[in-house]
């Protein structure tokens, strides 16, 4: 005879783990006492008829240390979620070795502690008696043993620092248990500042008409510099690019050119650096700061050395575009020694701009500041250069975060210890860039308008372009600073301006 859907006697298909070829051993011994099927097959199941058919192997892998290792020739008790039944074995079957405890309906009530507990396979079946519900796949673990906390554990920790020595950091430098190791989310490290500006685009905008009342503001005698006023300095760079183009092709003229026409002194090269596309009038201020004899140092410090990866890159495209040169070259010709290679490094566009914080790393670097700097004579400027001119800004904070701990002394100050000339400056731009934007900016108005004079055109420089970025939070950071506000020190400052537009202008940025 043959079964349905069994191939004829002696023939069935290569590996078939059912079907036994000829001169080969079937896959498995047959139950004690039983017999291989009429026509050579194997019975369909294991035990003698009658008896219930359980799978000789849970398709799901017992816990590890819950029951003996299995012998040869034995058959143990089950690890799937039904208890396996006695009777069906012979009496051989269950090892004398085995404590009675592990017969099915006598499981210890717990599972020991040290193992995971594991969610049943089959959720809406019944366990047996004796299984305690498990509801989590992992147990949730502390940091720290049962009813201490890090100041217990490790004694030797302040609140300041290391005591004595002692190479344990608190455990707010640590992520959470549930994140990866080393690893801890921009929400627990000192983040950086979302962007809040003074002057935002305007809703709705009709460049049209704009183009239409600056023509009118400057057509025949006399020029309507409120009008100018009220449209340039409520719109944002990118909206006045807008009412350019529009201008042109209106009345065919060039609107820079007309504003330059009639407008003269210090509101002229606002205006103008109101008009013009905020990278090209970046790179211009850089062409300015190294054209002709000697150069201004500080102007290319503030820009390359607070700027991010895409304001880099966009100013070199705007400097190679307007001026036919490559401003790495151009940076490299006109400065030396260790601050031409920090200008070269920021100017290749590359810093890590993740927002999360490896912990363990930052540690490593602050060791190496610390080997490359205090702890031997002289300064080794390429681990500062390589730290500071890779490392994202947020890592850079936990840097010096554990650099502190280390010295109880502010990376800045070392800075400043360690170096001297431009790049002391420009290393020191860096932290201070990311340590707080707003408040080096704020330092870099005051130093405008202090003493005899003023520097209108880091003033234009500065207003014109962080009016879209930051300009509240420096204005914040100017007041927490000096006491004064802004706007006051910008009226108190340009007295000399006998129109009075320039000042107008400056303040209506700053306010917004």
């Amino acid at each position: 005879m043959s079964y349905p859907g069994y191939p004829p006697n002696n023939q069935g298909f290569p590996g078939h783990p059912g079907v036994q070829q000829p001169g080969s051993q079937l896959p498995y011994p047959p139950y004690p006492g039983g017999n291989v099927g009429q026509q050579g097959y194997p019975m369909p199941s294991a035990y003698p008829p009658g008896q219930p058919s359980y799978p000789q192997q849970s398709p799901y892998p017992p816990q590890v240390g819950q029951y003996p290792p299995q012998q040869s020739g034995q058959f143990l008790p089950q690890s799937g979620p039904y208890a396996p039944n006695p009777s069906m074995y012979p009496s051989s079957a269950v090892p004398s070795q085995y404590p009675s405890s592990t017969v099915a309906g006598q499981y210890p009530s717990t599972i020991p502690s040290q193992y995971p507990p594991q969610a049943s396979p089959y959720p809406n079946a019944q366990l047996p008696s004796g299984y305690a519900p498990q509801s989590a796949a992992y147990p949730t673990q502390s940091a720290y043993p049962p009813n201490q906390s890090a100041t217990s554990v490790y004694p030797n920790m302040t609140a300041g620092g290391y005591d004595g020595g002692s190479r344990v950091p608190p455990q707010a430098a640590y992520p959470p248990v549930s994140t990866p190791a080393h690893y801890q989310p921009l929400s627990s490290s000192p983040a950086q500042k979302k962007s809040n500006p003074t002057l935002r685009p305007v809703n709705p905008f009709d460049p049209r008409r704009d183009a239409e009342i600056l023509r009118k503001a400057m057509k025949g005698f006399g020029t309507d510099e409120k009008s100018i006023i009220q449209v340039l300095a409520h719109r944002v760079n990118s909206q006045r690019q807008e009412i350019a183009i529009q201008f042109k092709t209106m009345f065919g003229k060039d609107l820079i050119s007309d504003l330059k026409s009639e407008l003269s002194g210090k509101f002229e090269d606002l205006v103008v650096a109101l008009m013009t596309p905020t990278y090209d009038f970046l790179a211009k201020e850089i062409h300015y700061a190294i054209d002709g004899i000697g150069t201004n140092e500080e102007t290319i410090i503030e820009i390359i050395c607070t700027a991010s990866n895409a304001e880099i890159n966009n100013i070199k495209m705007a400097y190679h575009k307007l001026f036919g040169k490559d401003l790495e070259k151009e940076l490299m010709g006109e400065t030396s020694g260790a601050f031409r290679r920090l200008l070269v490094s920021l100017c290749q566009g590359q810093r890590n701009e993740s927002t999360f914080v490896d912990v363990a790393s930052a540690q490593t670097d602050a060791q190496n500041l610390l080997q490359a700097g205090e702890l031997q004579f002289g300064t080794d400027e390429s681990t500062f250069n390589m730290i500071l001119c890779s490392r994202s800004f947020c890592q850079l904070q936990q840097v010096f975060l554990e650099y502190h701990r280390l010295t109880g002394r502010d990376f800045e100050d070392v800075v400043k210890s360690e170096f001297s000339g431009d790049i002391e400056n420009g290393l020191r731009a860096v932290v201070k860039s990311v340590r707080d934007k707003s408040s080096y900016f704020a330092k870099r108005l005051h130093e405008s308008m202090a003493g005899f004079g003023t520097n209108d055109r880091a003033l234009i420089r500065i207003v014109a372009t962080r009016c879209e970025i930051d300009m509240v939070d420096i204005k914040n950071a100017y007041m927490s600073m000096y006491g004064k506000s802004l706007e006051a020190d910008i009226a108190s400052d340009t007295m000399d301006d006998t129109s009075g537009d320039y000042k107008k202008c400056l303040t209506a940025l700053v306010v917004g």
